[in-house]
């Protein structure tokens, strides 16, 4: 169905977004910004108001990052958000669920430095403890700090990273099917206190895992977590179309960005799923102001705080490792190999380059806000016209919104841009239901496991045999 102006927009359907919470914001020099509360990612307070102004805005869900080392400390100017240093996600989430009553809580656990019993637990308990409110943003770790603290002497090559994830992945599905919410009897009166029958041991025999179960916590209103990815190489993209129920991404262009959705949507088909059991939401940097002027303004107020030595290594944190530090900043970027840590993005990034014809310096500044996600400055009209454009011509069901600073770039966007989507009909003015799952428009799912077997001729049929 489309909505009458040729697009595949359908009758009554509206976009999703998310409210990506990074300590300062998601501007490498947010933390410089007066505005910007000291020490802001290790202060609740700071999360909590961020939280409730989402939730009073009705976004689906604020969503949290994860780093498992502390890096960058050759720069004392480097934030401690590049560095790693942050609360941990999932305790952060579960403080946030007792002072939110509705929106979604997402959080980062990878799958490179886990068990899936543990995830599965956690993630199953951030559930029920929020009334059915939870998801998991499943990754592979690729940072080379990361192998020293659990006892690895360096990365896991980026196939055998998502071999393991797709394992894992289907073993905490299943445990999160293996405890029936039926089960739990509590008849005080015939001295039943839980029946059997519901309760179903996984036995999972694999090549990485051997996990028994059944899990030891039942099911939430929404009967299991959502399963969230990010990620863009095709490895990545196959995890999306088998596993996820939401895909944060990120893309420079409206061609790269229609061109992911048509392929992972494509994808779907071979495991059973149906284009509309996956939300594609890209993530998107906005600065806004009441003119184009002041927008511009408040963004190159911030990018004027960029240290070199700090622009430098965040090219190198998202860049896959690369160390551009003896080359001129004001010369192009030089010819540079390909890397075991974060393809998709490394990719993104050089082809980004030569495509502008950046130099270094010029690169750096470009992914300073945005870290490689589209970046939108300007007026809540210019804002919510990209934002619609994308949403009507298949190129995303919704947006994870990365503040340029938290405190005033997320009550930019909710003071001028999500007006402007609801006069347009493009987001709601109250929620509809009280879990994620409701929110995004995702069903519940039926029946202990999601996940169809493998499929013939994937990159993980392939791994199988090995």
């Amino acid at each position: 169905m489309t909505d009458g102006n040729g697009t595949g927009l359908r009758a009554g359907r509206q976009l999703s977004l998310g409210a990506f919470l990074l300590e300062s914001g998601h501007h490498i020099a947010a933390w410089r910004d007066p505005a910007s509360p000291r020490a802001a990612g290790l202060d609740f307070r700071h999360y909590v108001r961020a939280a409730k102004a989402a939730e009073a805005a009705k976004f689906d869900l604020v969503f949290l990052a994860d780093s498992a080392s502390i890096r960058g400390f050759d720069s004392p100017s480097f934030p401690f958000e590049e560095r790693g240093v942050r609360l941990e996600p999932l305790t952060l989430l579960s403080a946030l669920a007792a002072v939110t009553e509705r929106i979604g809580l997402v959080g980062t656990a990878s799958t490179t430095y886990n068990d899936p019993f543990n995830i599965a637990r956690r993630f199953a308990s951030l559930d029920l403890l929020s009334g059915g409110r939870a998801g998991w943003n499943l990754v592979t770790s690729s940072n080379e700090s990361d192998p020293g603290n659990f006892g690895q002497h360096g990365p896991v090559p980026h196939a055998e990273r998502y071999r393991r994830a797709a394992e894992f992945a289907e073993v905490v599905d299943g445990l999160w099917g293996s405890l029936d919410a039926s089960a739990l009897r509590y008849d005080k009166a015939s001295g039943v206190l839980f029946d059997k029958e519901g309760l179903h041991p996984l036995h999972h025999e694999g090549h990485y895992f051997n996990v028994r179960g059944p899990l030891n916590v039942p099911p939430s209103p929404q009967g299991r977590p959502v399963l969230v990815q990010a990620g863009s190489s095709d490895d990545g993209r196959e995890t999306a179309a088998r596993t996820a129920e939401a895909v944060f991404v990120a893309y420079q262009s409206f061609s790269e960005a229609r061109d992911y959705y048509g392929d992972v949507k494509g994808r779907l088909g071979k495991y059973g799923r149906h284009p509309d059991e996956l939300k594609i939401l890209p993530g998107v940097f906005p600065v806004v102001g009441r003119t184009e002027a002041e927008a511009r303004e408040k963004f190159e107020s911030l990018q004027n705080l960029v240290d070199p030595v700090v622009g430098l290594g965040l090219l190198k944190t998202v860049a896959g490792g690369i160390d551009l530090s003896a080359y001129p900043l004001d010369g192009p970027l030089p010819e540079v190999p390909e890397t075991n840590s974060g393809k998709s993005r490394q990719k993104l990034l050089l082809e980004l380059a030569r495509r502008e014809n950046y130099s270094i310096r010029q690169l750096y500044l470009h992914i300073a806000g945005a870290r490689g996600h589209w970046q939108l400055v300007g007026t809540a009209a210019e804002i919510a016209d990209q934002l619609e454009y994308y949403f009507r011509n298949e190129a995303a069901d919704g947006f994870n919104v990365m503040a340029p600073q938290l405190e005033w770039g997320l009550d930019d966007f909710i003071e001028l841009v999500i007006p402007e989507l609801r006069r347009r009909g493009l987001f709601r003015t109250e929620y509809g239901g009280r879990t994620l799952r409701d929110h995004l428009g995702l069903a519940r799912p039926s029946g202990r496991r999601r996940f169809a077997p493998i499929a013939a001729g994937s990159s993980y049929s392939e791994a199988a045999a090995e």
